[in-house]
């Protein structure tokens, strides 16, 4: 059963916040800019519009708009607007569904990167990976240096008994 509609602002109207809530339906819907209104014979539209518009105001609603336009509007526009997908220079109809699958499975591929490793691109994780990879490096060369010299002290305790430490061995 649906107990909560999130939706932009192309869905709001009085009738369609004052259906669903005569449904118990809780709704987030965004309210255009309309300016003032008149209200006259309408109280029920309006504690509905109204009560809508104290969600939407609220942590919860706004987090829930955010989710919608994260889950929704970006993978749109990234596919349509920025993607170049609103022309689709392929021939035939089964190319542009061709496409239109590979673009929209390197947008999620890139949801899954961000999600486990909070980088949203291969390039961008393979300058972490050669970061960490050089961090890694440097914090081996560092716990060399400083273990080396007791390591050496520990298998030569004293000189007198035939060891020769070499600079070599002191690296």
């Amino acid at each position: 059963m649906v107990e909560e509609v999130v939706a932009d602002k192309g869905y709001h109207s009085r009738t369609t916040v004052h259906d669903l809530e005569m449904l118990e339906i809780r709704t987030y819907i965004s309210e255009p800019d309309r300016g003032p209104q008149s209200w006259t014979d309408q109280h029920t539209e309006r504690d509905a519009v109204y009560a809508n518009r104290r969600r939407i105001r609220g942590a919860r609603g706004k987090r829930l708009l955010r989710g919608r336009g994260e889950l929704l509007e970006r993978p749109c526009a990234h596919l349509y607007e920025t993607g170049g997908l609103r022309r689709a220079h392929v021939r035939g109809h089964e190319n542009v569904l061709k496409r239109l699958l590979i673009h929209a499975s390197a947008f999620n591929l890139g949801l899954w990167m961000r999600r486990l490793f909070g980088i949203g691109t291969p390039r961008a994780l393979q300058g972490a990976a050669l970061a960490l990879s050089a961090a890694i490096s440097l914090l081996w060369a560092l716990t060399y240096e400083a273990v080396a010299p007791i390591w050496n002290r520990s298998r030569c305790p004293t000189p007198a008994r035939g060891c020769v430490i070499t600079a070599e061995a002191s690296v």
